[in-house]
């Protein structure tokens, strides 16, 4: 069964730091765009930063810049949300998405156009 899976959400207090998981079974992620998103309660679902298939370029949601990196690790078949300094209105449950191709669907911030594998979402609150 394809699917994939996100893992390493948790509570942290304001300036904190977590690395998201998203990790792939019966399908390979070393080829495909993927891209985390997240939806907070009462918000819509928003692109927090996205990753393509070949040369691993990656785009920002601007209020993210500089504090969250995406990557991959193609040994693992994972890519990896890394969020440093997290703020209160990083809160939300965080979606891992990917693509059926290398380069990523334009806006990459629109969660209708990631049309591979969408994972069930792993919680992060940030509260002091």
């Amino acid at each position: 069964q394809e699917q994939v899976v996100e893992s390493g959400g948790g509570s942290v207090q304001p300036g904190g730091s977590l690395r998201l998981s998203c990790t792939a079974s019966g399908l390979t992620l070393n080829n495909v765009a993927a891209a985390w998103f997240r939806q907070a309660p009462g918000k819509e679902r928003e692109g927090v930063a996205s990753i393509n298939g070949h040369n691993g370029r990656s785009w920002y949601l601007e209020s993210v810049k500089g504090r969250f990196t995406i990557s991959r690790d193609t040994a693992s078949n994972t890519v990896y949300l890394q969020m440093n300094n997290l703020q209160p209105e990083d809160t939300a449950v965080y979606f891992c998405a990917t693509h059926l191709y290398q380069g990523v669907p334009a806006p990459w911030y629109a969660a209708k156009w990631w049309g591979g594998h969408w994972g069930r979402g792993t919680q992060v609150t940030v509260a002091s």
